[in-house]
């Protein structure tokens, strides 16, 4: 299928997914992208499995409503803990950001060892873990809540952001050493992380690679659909971006651009209930 005649349905909770579309526009210009962050019921984390597979399952059918071809869950606590019932609520695929993380890790690592960054409730979940497992490596998660706040704060470079992550990194190197494991591969496993990838590289050793799952999402869901990996826009057609939000659209415009990297004109509300 040419990419200008798909329609790609992106999902998050909130405003991190934009680095999901970030990557898939710069890797898929020529599809139509269509964006829900459910801003009025984040945070996930703090929700019970089943209150966020059916917040995951009424956005994903809001989606689909819009004509989405294929889904892209760009939520981890969404992808850990609701992705089968979301695919067993859509007639389209649906891919989630915690499998394509594993998948790259996979790909990257050599030890099979892999430190996973994530928030609270992903590493609650043992979700990357198990993931990894499934592929045979070996995973250690971290978790990291203050670096949610401080990326939406806008303090990507701040002198407080590079101690807290300074921090965080030799917590999960020190573990790592007393596991007598050897990673050479650490999961961004937070879609507000990779505002922060290149903090983190120059505080890790450069033995370890850095797994950006926004990136991993956008080749896999190129390679998933055959659709060209490329910056072209062949049939050069103008191509859609619309995007919904379940609360505050002037918040979402202002900390939407910062993911996106670019401007976001319009944000429609929408209610989806409680």
């Amino acid at each position: 299928m040419k990419s200008g005649n798909m329609n790609i349905g992106v999902f998050d909770s909130g405003f991190g997914g934009l680095t999901v579309l970030r990557a898939l526009l710069e890797r898929l210009p020529g599809a139509n992208y269509i964006y829900l962050g459910d801003t009025a019921r984040l945070p996930y984390g703090a929700k019970s499995q089943a209150t966020v597979a059916r917040y995951a399952v009424s956005s994903a059918h809001f989606l689909v409503e819009q004509q989405a071809d294929y889904l892209v869950i760009a939520c981890n606590t969404a992808s850990a803990l609701a992705l089968d019932a979301i695919r067993d609520a859509v007639p389209v695929p649906v891919i989630g950001v915690i499998e394509t993380g594993a998948n790259a890790a996979q790909a990257a690592t050599e030890t099979g060892d892999v430190l996973v960054m994530a928030t609270a409730a992903t590493v609650d979940s043992h979700a990357y873990s198990a993931a990894c497992h499934e592929r045979g490596l070996r995973a250690i998660e971290k978790a990291c809540p203050l670096l949610v706040p401080l990326v939406e704060e806008g303090w990507v470079d701040h002198p407080v952001t590079e101690e807290v992550l300074r921090i965080y990194l030799s917590e999960l190197l020190e573990e790592s050493a007393q596991a007598a494991i050897r990673p050479d591969t650490l999961v961004l496993g937070c879609t507000h992380y990779p505002l922060l990838r290149t903090n983190i590289e120059r505080a890790l050793p450069a033995s370890i690679r850095v797994i950006d799952s926004a990136e991993a999402t956008a080749a896999q869901v190129a390679a998933a659909l055959c659709l060209p990996n490329s910056s072209d826009n062949p049939d050069g057609n103008p191509h859609t971006r619309r995007f919904y939000a379940t609360d505050s659209v002037t918040k979402f415009r202002i900390l939407g651009t910062r993911f996106l990297g670019q401007a976001i004109a319009h944000v429609e509300l929408i209610d989806l209930g409680g």
